[in-house]
């Protein structure tokens, strides 16, 4: 393993930091937590994501549990989207499905960013080839005032799926997650996925008090699934933002960094690492993670090098091989993953992921080699 980072004094401060006083020393887990037991406290994952740097890089795959792996398709078959989150058995054996076959470095919790709006009674569906499809889309301040609330008590079956995984994970981190308030917003107001929000993107400014109140709404379903989750037994979180690329600097911190803000400081008396992830996020990176993030993941439009000079080398980083480069051939690949790992050596701690999800299809096979192929090089001043 290798010493200080190579990014300066303050960086130093933060990994002593995190040596020194645990955020668990006062958190209210159960006592049966993995990370109060001591199972994932060591795990390559939550070592990097506190900022020192495990002896092998960590590595795992946003969506690494979906249709390229050819079990995955044999156990779902064609049980519905929600259903299958939904049924405990079920999306606890496809979380676990990329690690008995990849042996990443953690799992994700098999879910899906709509299940607490569907759990709090708002009619959506998720169409294969289309995604979320909301039946009544929210686009008036008398919409977001008829908004149902959410009950704890919905979120059972997930909380269930979490224990049945953690349970067969033991020493490997579940990471658990959610979807950012913008991006929920925005599936409520368009009423399916939009490139463009400009539904959403109009509301902010015709009506910026319904906004906020659309945008609280969201970022309290969204950090009592977080809550949830990590009470149940999930070692770290993410927080996904698939939308928020197309927003200003000046209308993601006058419209939305105060909400993302809101889901992360929900969970953070629990002291589980929370990465913040966005997709297209390369000039919103300082005031996403200014949100309150702990780590920050990072799409493959930005090197890794440059994202953690952006961010003052302040924070873990993860990602960020382009996934294209998955169908590129070993050698392609190899070359393009081992100068992500480079840029990487920059940050405090990294974690290696993909810029985005693991497309459906993919060849199992591949992402295999490179799990292998990460977890041969040598460490970071190794």
């Amino acid at each position: 393993m290798s010493g200080a980072p190579a990014s300066g004094a303050r960086d130093n401060d933060r990994v002593m930091d995190h040596a020194e006083s645990s955020p668990l020393d006062a958190s209210p887990l159960p006592t049966d937590h993995p990370l109060v037991t001591g199972r994932t406290t060591d795990a390559p994952l939550i070592r990097a994501l506190h900022a020192t740097r495990p002896a092998t890089r960590p590595v795992w795959f946003m969506r690494q549990a979906g249709r390229s792996l050819p079990e995955y398709r044999e156990v779902r078959g064609t049980v519905p989207m929600l259903d299958a989150c939904l049924n405990p058995e079920l999306a606890a054996e496809l979380t676990l499905q990329p690690v008995r076959r990849h042996h990443t470095d953690a799992a994700i919790l098999f879910s899906d960013i709509m299940v607490p709006i569907a759990l709090a009674g708002v009619g959506v569906t998720i169409e294969a080839g289309i995604g979320p499809v909301v039946a009544s889309p929210i686009r008036t301040a008398h919409d977001v005032v008829r908004l149902p609330h959410l009950d704890p008590e919905a979120l059972t079956p997930v909380v269930a799926a979490v224990r049945l995984a953690v349970r067969e994970l033991d020493t490997t981190p579940l990471i658990g997650f959610a979807g950012a308030p913008y991006t929920l917003a925005s599936y409520l107001v368009e009423g399916g996925p939009s490139r463009d929000q400009l539904r959403t993107r109009a509301m902010m400014h015709a009506d910026p008090v319904a906004w906020h109140e659309l945008a609280a709404w969201t970022a309290a379903v969204s950090a009592a699934f977080l809550r949830a989750q990590i009470l149940a037994g999930a070692s770290a979180v993410q927080l996904f933002d698939s939308w928020v690329g197309g927003l200003s600097r000046a209308d993601y911190r006058r419209f939305v960094q105060g909400h993302s803000a809101a889901v992360l400081g929900g969970v953070a008396d629990l002291g589980v690492p929370r990465v913040h992830f966005g997709l297209g996020t390369v000039e919103l990176l300082v005031d996403m993670a200014e949100a309150g993030a702990d780590a920050m993941g990072v799409d493959h439009r930005i090197g890794l090098d440059e994202a953690n000079e952006r961010l003052g080398g302040r924070y873990p980083l993860q990602g960020n091989i382009d996934p294209a480069l998955l169908f590129a051939g070993e050698r392609a690949l190899a070359e393009h993953a081992r100068e992500v790992m480079a840029a990487g050596t920059q940050a405090p701690a990294h974690v290696v992921n993909l810029g985005h999800g693991v497309p459906p299809n993919t060849d199992p096979g591949v992402l295999t080699w490179l799990v292998d192929l990460v977890h041969a090089e040598p460490p970071a001043g190794g």
